[in-house]
């Protein structure tokens, strides 16, 4: 698919990964709107890339419908949606100081799987208006999983159930829009230096490189960047969930 002026959504854009995604979209030359809860990050990162800031709160139906007719007015019909917005607060099943709050599980299952869904459902609406390409594309749609998905650790059963998910729905996905033209795909990445890693004492960020087979170090933004491109790019990719992990397997703990 081609980059240049095509109405791209990113959301949880305003930092880590998603910024990642809204950066290396920019640089190829679409039309990016972020949609995130951080406002002040958000607006800073949409100025340097000359993209748009909206305010979205992806487990709502009305603000995600509000935040896709914000971006549409600026820049046209999406022709590339990205989910990046997600949460990860790790609790266990039965811990110490109990069982874990159902509240807690469905807090992470409505940001990650639900608020996907939300968006992608959306972005196909738009997607589903514009102008094929000569292979009758219209859009693609990215989200964006873990290898939590395929090796939940101890603590991460609401995590790794919500990214088990966007992993199920992506196939589905992909074969039920193909007759739009529209491509799905997904990332589950390992472990890379968002603002949460990075927060960590190097020590910490250096024990956790040392569990990586090659290279032995974090990811960064720009490199799951590289693959949202690659994604966009290259037109028979549809359907797939692609590790960027290092060759990373987690361990239980």
């Amino acid at each position: 698919m081609e980059f240049q002026n095509v109405p791209a959504i990113v959301t949880g854009g305003a930092s880590g990964l998603g910024e990642g995604a809204a950066r290396a979209l920019a640089a190829a030359g679409c039309k990016v709107a972020i949609f995130d809860v951080q406002k002040e990050q958000g607006e800073a990162v949409a100025r340097d890339i000359g993209g748009l800031f909206v305010h979205c709160d992806v487990t709502s139906s009305d603000g995600a419908e509000a935040a896709m007719a914000a971006a549409r007015d600026a820049h046209g019909l999406c022709g590339v949606a990205v989910n990046c917005a997600g949460i990860g607060p790790a609790a266990k099943i039965l811990g110490r100081d109990g069982v874990m709050p159902l509240e807690s599980f469905s807090k992470v299952i409505q940001v990650n799987l639900i608020g996907t869904f939300n968006i992608l459902r959306l972005a196909a609406v738009d997607m589903a208006q514009r102008d094929p390409n000569a292979d009758g594309e219209r859009g693609v749609i990215i989200s964006t999983a873990s290898v939590a998905a395929y090796e939940g650790q101890i603590g991460q059963a609401a995590y790794s159930a919500s990214k088990g998910g966007v992993v199920a729905l992506t196939l589905q996905a992909a074969r039920e829009l193909a007759r739009e033209g529209i491509r799905v795909n997904t990332i589950a990445p390992g472990l890379f230096m968002t603002p949460m890693l990075a927060g960590m004492p190097q020590e910490v960020q250096d024990s956790l490189a040392a569990t990586l087979p090659f290279p032995k170090r974090l990811g960064k933004p720009e490199e799951f960047g590289m693959m949202v491109d690659q994604m966009v790019r290259n037109p028979i990719l549809n359907g797939e969930v692609i590790r960027l992990d290092c060759a990373l397997r987690m361990a239980p703990r």
